[in-house]
């Protein structure tokens, strides 16, 4: 649809322009997690889809990005969330057991994936 269409341009990689279709599974696991954090704020998007381009030049700027990133295919997510603690964000998405969760507190932000369920 549209919307879906219009959601995939919101998270294209904004270094290179490229869009990829986003997991829609990733996009349920955010309507969850918003749901179990009780609030109907926006979430901050830190990072959405990435290109291999643009993933291989952060791996070059940081040791915490992944070779097969699961951003570079579209089921990975870096958030905050208004008015929700970072620790609560990451609790109520590990207790989802929906995939990976990254906890970020010096960046300020919390990875989400929906690919095995691990956490880091």
């Amino acid at each position: 649809t549209d919307q879906l269409h219009d959601i995939d341009r919101l998270l294209r990689d904004f270094r290179t322009g490229d869009v990829l279709p986003i997991d829609r599974n990733l996009l349920d696991l955010l309507h969850v997690l918003q749901r179990n954090l009780d609030t109907h704020e926006a979430f901050h998007v830190i990072s959405g889809y990435r290109s291999p381009r643009t993933n291989e030049m952060l791996r070059h700027e940081s040791s915490g990005v992944a070779a097969h990133s699961l951003h570079t295919v579209g089921r990975a997510i870096d958030i905050r969330v208004p008015g929700r603690r970072l620790i609560d964000v990451r609790r109520a998405a590990l207790a989802l057991r929906a995939g990976g969760v990254g906890y970020y507190p010096k960046s300020d932000f919390v990875h989400v994936d929906t690919g095995r369920v691990r956490s880091w």
